[in-house]
């Protein structure tokens, strides 16, 4: 404290007790309330003096503890720290601090399960373990390659003479996009991610793909004219991972995040960097069941490094095709707030897919263009 600070704090109390004793002077039997009111002027003022000559160091901590807790995880969990999107690699050696096998190890465990039909059981067991824990829940009657769907329960309907044809639009005319419109009410084009949960009074009727694989029964047709396009190209898709219900997906999105907990993080880093790679529950395509994960023979592991296989290609350039698009692209990451997922493809129509592929959008980007 200053010596200007020190001389107006000590004038005012000596005016208060000059006052109070004049007060006491007069009125001896009130003399107890001239006391109390000294009492009460002198704190009032040295506490309101305090905040005064701290200011500052109040605001800025006042500002911190305002910070501290809207950015709390117990407070909104489900908001972003304004964590990057670098490389998974990246992100775990700054923040975990560890090795980049670690690091490959961890984020590469994927939100989804994997099926392929041409690795040996054991060797798949073992591979999948350090890629994807989740796959050992994977047994045989969940894999669902085009030979198995046609052999299915769903071959009498899906054979029917036409399908594929009237499915496949190679060409569209060049003034498509301005002839079609898009409505928010078109369940093919439902928007579901982080800041648009599912609806509470979404329905839809689940149809087996193949086993106990299930998906909305109205895109089985396009995914197994897809299959066969790709068959007919020479290229191999494996579905994996269609429908889950919510108790599947709390269960994928809660061992994501105890991994990143179990690793030394805080819950509130581990619930962000979880739901880069994990849809959070309730807010996930695949439990509306119009999202599938895609896998090829040669390569079973769901990674960026799908994309660069003979299948990830075929995918990106004919999908649309069959009016499904690549839900997580990279370089729109900040808008999906997903990282990059080449293997995982969501229907939303022909039309919809066609201008969506063309024009480079991800579907957050195509409805806020062209949904009415």
């Amino acid at each position: 404290m200053n010596a200007s600070n020190l001389q107006m704090k000590l004038s005012f109390k000596n005016r208060v007790v000059s006052q109070v004793g004049k007060f006491n002077r007069k009125h001896k039997y009130l003399s107890f309330l001239g006391i109390i009111y000294a009492l009460v002027a002198i704190t009032t003022y040295n506490f309101l003096f305090y905040f005064y000559r701290n200011g500052k160091r109040l605001t800025a901590l006042a500002c911190i503890l305002l910070f501290f807790v809207s950015s709390s995880s117990f407070s909104y969990p489900a908001m972003s720290l304004n964590i990057s999107f670098a490389s998974n690699s990246a992100v775990d050696d700054v923040v975990l601090g560890t090795s980049r096998a670690l690091s490959d190890k961890m984020v590469a465990e994927s939100d989804a399960e994997l099926v392929t039909e041409t690795v040996d059981s054991t060797v798949l067991e073992q591979e999948s373990s350090d890629i994807n824990p989740d796959v050992a829940e994977i047994q045989s009657d969940n894999m669902a390659t085009l030979n198995e769907i046609l052999e299915g329960n769903v071959q009498s309907e899906q054979d029917e003479p036409g399908d594929s044809e009237d499915l496949i639009v190679d060409d569209l005319p060049t003034d498509a996009e301005d002839e079609v419109s898009f409505s928010s009410d078109d369940w093919k084009i439902v928007l579901v991610n982080k800041q648009h949960p599912i609806p509470e009074n979404y329905h839809f009727d689940l149809g087996t793909i193949s086993g106990n694989m299930r998906c909305d029964e109205r895109i089985i047709t396009p995914l197994l004219d897809m299959l066969k396009g790709a068959r007919a190209d020479g290229v191999n898709l494996i579905v994996c991972s269609p429908y889950r219900d919510m108790d599947r997906q709390t269960m994928l999105f809660t061992n994501k995040v105890k991994r990143y907990m179990d690793s030394g993080l805080s819950y509130m880093d581990s619930y962000n960097l979880s739901s880069q790679a994990v849809t959070v529950p309730g807010s996930s395509e695949h439990q509306i069941g119009l999202a599938v994960d895609i896998i090829t023979d040669g390569y079973a592991s769901l990674d960026e490094g799908f994309g660069d296989t003979a299948a990830g290609k075929w995918l990106a350039a004919n999908s649309s095709k069959y009016g499904f698009i690549l839900r997580y692209p990279k370089g729109k990451e900040n808008i999906t707030s997903i990282e990059y997922e080449p293997w995982h493809f969501r229907y939303v129509g022909v039309d919809a897919a066609t201008v969506i592929t063309d024009n480079d959008l991800c579907l957050e980007e195509f409805w806020n263009i062209y949904v009415d």
